[in-house]
């Protein structure tokens, strides 16, 4: 594992951060405009002064103009998918739909015993790990010799491969991202408290407004599910068959529309109605149409994001971060212990005969062999990375109208991966049928639109449309 901050460590870079935070900082309350701040914040010193002591009282909004660039090289998905999930970071990933996995190499946890002490059988246990984890790859590679893509190959890869990101993240960010993962439930990880500790020693060495205050800030933990552990019984985890819409704001279509007209006329909901009635007498076609039509159409969309759905999904871990990626919506991803059943796993459709068998035989010796570590006593927490990429769970999430149609745009596109594209063909069905004027709007943009993004690798359906509109 390898993280290091690009750039902005030099002094000239850090003195020129720190007056751009101390304007911040002092202009909310100062006489003069807001370059006559920039100018006053000349001595170094005084600038730092005043944001540890502003941020000191808990107005840590002003040090969000602080930005740091952090390449983060052999880290796993694991590491992955809980900065992805941060939503206060972007990120660039190298793609497992187009790269070739098979040398990249893998994360050996050092094996703990379920009171936190080392293993007293570590080594022996890490020689065995690294041996089947090598075995799934191998797997991974004959697949993709048997001509199986590698986006379909990947999901028999386990879940300790290393991975390469670029994240951007202001220092708010960086510091909540850091005490997550050194003080919080994350800490639990030995993989990511190693992370959490780095980024403590980057902030130490260039954020001198947090260095003397990164050790000593709290962080709360919830530890309420390990007291319900304790008083239930473990439950089966079962796996949903299809994406299941399990609430909805009331008349969405009428929501967005009439939020249209109360914007545009500022007038009550009841009056929003009253013109709408009136337009209807007026138009010929169907105004409401008309009007969702210009909403969908429209760059703000802001009446879109008046109305909401939230949804059971079920999911498997390679798409997770597909989904995790669009940052607009919320989403709950459960913890990776206590672990999830691992006999629960898909299979990609495009498997058969012998890549079918050598897919199916490593996943059923993969489970064995996790049975074996558990008999020993290990740490749950330290098992995690014997998940799979095919490992299915169930995440809930509840988007807005308009990140919905972001979402579909995107991944209902042939272009999507496979099972991703599926599931939110699911979710603009599920609008459709409640919301069916904002479902018009839901989908790829060669349907919705008439235009395609795409360039040279477009799936070329854009032109059958366009042909067939002009038959």
């Amino acid at each position: 594992m390898k993280i290091e901050l690009l750039g902005g460590c030099s002094n000239e870079e850090l003195e020129k951060k720190i007056k751009q935070i101390a304007t911040a900082g002092k202009l909310s309350r100062f006489k003069g405009n807001v370059f006559e701040a920039y100018d006053s914040c000349e001595d170094y010193e005084k600038s730092l002064g005043l944001i540890k002591r502003i941020i000191g009282m808990g107005h840590k909004s002003i040090i969000e103009h602080d930005y740091f660039v952090l390449a983060l090289s052999d880290v796993t998905p694991i590491a992955e998918q809980v900065i992805i999930g941060s939503r206060l970071a972007s990120f660039t990933v190298k793609s497992r739909r187009e790269v070739d996995f098979s040398t990249v190499g893998f994360y050996t946890p050092d094996f703990r015993d379920t009171t936190g002490q080392l293993h007293n059988k570590n080594e022996e246990l890490k020689e065995k790990y690294n041996k089947n984890m090598q075995s799934l790859f191998d797997t991974y590679s004959k697949l993709v010799n048997l001509g199986i893509d590698v986006e379909e190959a990947r999901f028999i890869l386990p879940y300790c491969f290393h991975s390469n990101m670029i994240m951007g993240i202001d220092a708010r960010g960086l510091e909540k991202l850091a005490l997550s993962l050194t003080k919080g439930n994350l800490s639990k990880y030995s993989e990511l408290k190693q992370i959490g500790n780095i980024l403590v020693n980057i902030i130490k060495k260039n954020v001198p407004y947090l260095a003397d205050l990164i050790d000593n800030e709290q962080y709360l933990n919830d530890t309420l599910f390990e007291e319900f552990d304790k008083q239930l019984p473990k439950n089966t985890i079962e796996i949903l068959d299809n994406v299941k819409m399990i609430n909805y704001t009331p008349n969405p279509d009428s929501i967005i529309i009439l939020s249209y007209i109360m914007y545009h006329y500022q007038c009550s909901m009841q009056k929003a109605q009253e013109i709408l009635d009136k337009l209807k007498l007026s138009y010929n076609k169907d105004v409401e149409q008309i009007i969702m039509d210009k909403i969908l159409h429209s760059d703000e969309q802001r009446e879109l994001e008046q109305v909401s759905f939230t949804f059971q999904i079920p999911i498997s871990l390679s798409i997770l971060t597909h989904i995790t990626r669009h940052r607009m919506h919320s989403m709950l991803i459960p913890e990776f212990t206590p672990m999830w059943d691992l006999n629960n796993y898909m299979t990609p459709t495009s498997l058969k005969n012998e890549s079918l068998n050598l897919f199916n035989e490593a996943v059923k010796k993969n489970i064995e062999i996790f049975n074996e570590f558990k008999n020993e006593d290990i740490s749950e927490n330290d098992l995690i990375y014997f998940y799979l990429g095919c490992q299915m769970l169930n995440i809930l999430t509840t988007i807005n109208g308009r990140s919905a149609q972001w979402i579909c745009r995107m991944r209902t596109c042939t272009k999507a991966q496979l099972e991703i594209r599926n599931i939110f063909k699911q979710v603009a069905k599920n609008i459709k049928g409640v919301a069916p004027l904002l479902g018009k709007g839901l989908g790829p943009t060669c349907i919705t639109d008439k235009v395609c993004h795409e360039g040279r690798e477009s799936c070329g359906l854009i032109d059958n449309i366009l042909k067939n509109e002009n038959i």
